[in-house]
Formats: structure tokens, sequence, C-alpha cells
């Protein structure tokens, strides 16, 4: 059987094409609306004599139905979009002897980490130790095969590949400066650079891991078609290829899947079966 069932998106009625907020734009509305909702109540709770608490629930209430919302693909994404009220509206109330000037640090240092151009990517989200473990058995690369970390982080992708394939040359590329200099410092025996993943060339590689985003799915397999050689691999933690039937899945309990796609072209490139995965 397949190891997936990934389905085409569904077809829009034609005048009805769905329209997608690049990410963190969701989040920043959902937090404007929960500070606008408490900011219109209260007044009103005051000349009511509502509880004190009650305007309060109310907005993060609104929050939690915004992260409710069908589009917001991402887990990570919906605790984002309910915590941010609450959290900003209890830092705010815990710290008004800070000066105004103050936290300007941590939004520089918000920045340096994780520059506006970096926005529509994922956010900083570490690859587990362990994600790839039994990968190799399914999917062998030669002695010096290149791979690379599309957007490493602070490396721990980095770490799960060496483990998984200690023979291979590992590379990582990173948008941030922050998380690449941090990457490269936590990873000496890898080759990290700073750069746009997308603008990235691919060509020469043998495999190109990924811990992306739902959305950039489809960019990054139109990429590696242009790009990587017949027979290179494609591989994404947790997020498949929508559409496309992978060639083999590492599936096990309370891990997230690894999906594994192979550049067609080259001869041998069909299924490949092994444990029960294709």
């Amino acid at each position: 059987m397949p190891a997936s069932s990934a389905s085409a998106p569904a077809a829009t009625a034609p005048g009805r094409q769905r329209v997608r907020l690049p990410w963190p734009l969701p989040a920043l509305l959902a937090w404007l609306a929960c500070w606008a909702v408490l900011t219109l109540l209260l007044p009103l709770a005051a000349a009511r004599s509502w509880p004190a608490a009650l305007p309060w629930l109310l907005a993060a209430a609104v929050g939690a139905l915004l992260a409710l919302l069908p589009r917001q693909s991402s887990g990570w994404r919906r605790v984002f979009i309910a915590g941010g009220f609450p959290v900003s509206s209890l830092l705010l109330g815990s710290a008004a002897a800070v000066p105004a000037w103050a936290w300007l640090l941590p939004m520089a240092l918000l920045l340096a980490a994780y520059p506006l151009r970096a926005w529509r990517d994922a956010p900083l989200f570490p690859t587990p130790a362990d994600a790839l473990d039994g990968l190799a058995a399914l999917l062998p690369l030669a002695n010096g095969a290149r791979v690379r970390d599309a957007g490493c982080g602070l490396g721990h992708g980095l770490a799960a590949l060496r483990r998984t394939w200690p023979q291979a040359r590992i590379e990582g590329i990173e948008w941030s400066p922050v998380l690449r200099l941090g990457a490269a410092l936590r990873c000496p025996w890898a080759r990290v650079r700073r750069g746009d993943l997308w603008a990235d060339d691919w060509r020469g590689l043998d495999a190109v891991y990924l811990f992306q985003r739902p959305e950039s799915m489809a960019r990054a397999w139109d990429k590696a078609r242009a790009e990587l050689a017949p027979g290179a691999w494609l591989l994404s933690l947790d997020f498949a290829v929508p559409g496309v039937e992978p060639t083999l899945a590492l599936r096990r309990p309370g891990r997230q899947t690894v999906w594994a796609y192979r550049v067609p072209g080259a001869s041998g490139t069909g299924s490949i079966r092994a444990g029960g995965s294709r």
C-alpha cells in the first residue's frame, strides 16, 4: 500500500479563490483583535460593575476562537495565536515599573535572531535528536554524500542528520546570522553558511532536509525537481508535499513522520519497500 494518501488541495469554485495570509500576520491580527476587544470592554465593565476579570477572559476567548480557524494548519501556530494575548497582558501587568524603552531590547534581539525576511519560513522548531532514527536502513546513502539542512536554525537538524548518516558530508544554510553562528559553533563538523534557502543552489546535493511548514512544501518540491539530480532526495519532517505520493515514509509511534521524495528520472527510482514502508 502507498506510504501516504496525501491528496491534492480541494478545488475552489471560480471567483472564490482562498486567500492565505503569510505567517505571522494571522497571529499579529489575532492579538490586535484581542487587545481591541479588551479596550472596548474595560469602560463598559466599569460602568456596569462587571467582574474585573471578565473583559480579560472575553478577550482571551476571542484569541482562542481565532486560533481554531481551519486555515491554521499547524498546532504550534494555534498555540501562538491563542497564547499571545494572555502572555503579553500578563507581562505588561507585572512589568509596570519597567521603562518603555526596555521593551525595545527583546524586540531587537528577536529581530536579530529572526529577521523579517525569514518570517515567511518556519519559526525556530528544533528537530528532535531521534527524529530520523531508522531512516538510514530505509534510505542508505553512499560515503561522502552531500546532505544539506535547508533552514538549519541552531543545528538540531544537522545533529540528527549526522547521527543518521555519519559517513555523509553534512551542510546547513540559515538566514539568521545569530542562528547561523549558533549552529556553526554547535556543529563544527558541518559546513554552515548564511543564506536564503530558497535562493540557495541545490545542484550537486544528494539529499535536502527540511523542517518547514505545510505551505512551503509544494515550493520545496518544485525546487527539488528543478535543481536536484535524478535520484536525489527531498526529506521533510512532519509535513508532506501536497498531492505527491512519497517514495517512502518513516513512521514510528509517538514520533513525527519523515517523508522522503526521490527526484524522478534516474533508473531504479521506483518504489522502495522496507520495513512495511514504501
